[in-house]
């Protein structure tokens, strides 16, 4: 599958090419990409059974802006979701 916007994101500003292997990179894309990036990554984890489920743990170990967003579009792919496990909090932690 060609990906043209998640291969040219904002988001891999520090990174020389796009690598769904890595969870750094995947993290960086959830938590940055624009919206055209974030239908490609969509489309390509619709596809790919194992990316969905790292996609969730990335969402369950990082702190990211709209995790409950991230969570339901892997729902709507089939990904179970367990819906009350706490999330890292965003944003300023006080610490």
């Amino acid at each position: 599958m060609k990906t043209p916007h998640l291969s040219s994101s904002q988001a891999l500003w520090n990174r020389e090419h796009l690598d769904l292997s890595s969870d750094e990179v995947l993290a960086q894309v959830l938590d940055r990409g624009e919206l055209s990036a974030w239908r490609e990554l969509y489309a390509v984890a619709r596809e790919d059974a194992q990316l969905r489920s790292r996609i969730a743990r990335v969402i369950r170990s990082v702190p990211l802006p709209m995790p409950h967003f991230w969570l339901t579009a892997l729902a709507t792919l089939g990904e179970p979701v367990d819906w009350d496990a706490s999330l890292p909090a965003y944003g300023d932690s006080g610490v």
